[in-house]
């Protein structure tokens, strides 16, 4: 009996208090806001551009009258005047699969965004030059789509392969295509179709005709963003 009473009133050891452990929490990947990116995208194709063959002259963002566009403008890319034939160049900044053909309206990136065709968009920016150019030169055009390597492609195969006047290239291999195409052209024809008083000539065009004004600008971007 009494040694039940004293084991009711006899107080038990505190227990030690317990470590607290921190919980590591990963740190999220800081996000690239979309203007940056673009510029990134920019800075990448600047530098295949300066790696190109002495003989070839580009420019870029190039604002052309077209009227059979629905803004009544063409934004280009790039232009790249080689003496072989003339590079016309879109560029996309997107992320995942590339799932497309070239008779398609509409191709898909990672089966949950639509695209129009980046190979007939860019056929409207290659009709939209010859037009300016007709009483210049009649060239030779060569339709490039460039890619970051944030994608990876499931396209027809011929639009990789460098005997097609429709290219799909990633960014980073941009200046290698162009360069492996002049060879092939080359090889066909060893004097070199446009002279290089032409490309002067269908670069001054290019530059004259290149609407600059920042009005007309915005209004030919913001008529893309209410059709989209």
């Amino acid at each position: 009996m009494f040694k039940a009473l004293r084991a009711l009133f006899q107080k038990s050891d505190p227990k030690p208090p317990q470590a607290v452990h921190k919980v590591q929490v990963p740190k999220s990947k800081p996000k690239v806001a979309p203007t940056r990116i673009g510029e990134l995208g920019e800075h990448k194709i600047n530098i295949q551009l300066d790696q190109l063959p002495k003989e070839c002259r580009s420019s870029s963002d190039l604002l052309l009258p077209n009227p059979k566009s629905r803004t009544g403008y063409a934004q280009i890319d790039h232009v790249v005047i080689s003496p072989y034939c003339v590079f016309v160049i879109e560029t996309k900044n997107y992320n995942g699969e590339i799932k497309g053909g070239r008779t398609d309206q509409q191709w898909s990136v990672s089966n949950r965004y639509k695209m129009y065709n980046p190979m007939k968009q860019n056929y409207g920016h290659i009709k939209a030059i010859e037009s300016l150019l007709k009483d210049v030169a009649i060239v030779k055009y060569i339709s490039m789509i460039s890619f970051t390597m944030r994608c990876r492609f499931s396209i027809d195969p011929e639009l990789r392969k460098i005997h097609s006047d429709e290219l799909i290239v990633y960014d980073v291999e941009l200046s290698e295509f162009i360069t492996r195409k002049m060879l092939s052209l080359r090889t066909a024809a060893p004097e070199p179709p446009i002279s290089t008083a032409q490309a002067q000539t269908i670069y001054d065009y290019l530059v004259q005709a290149n609407i600059t004004d920042i009005e007309i600008r915005k209004l030919h971007v913001d008529k893309i963003k209410n059709r989209s």
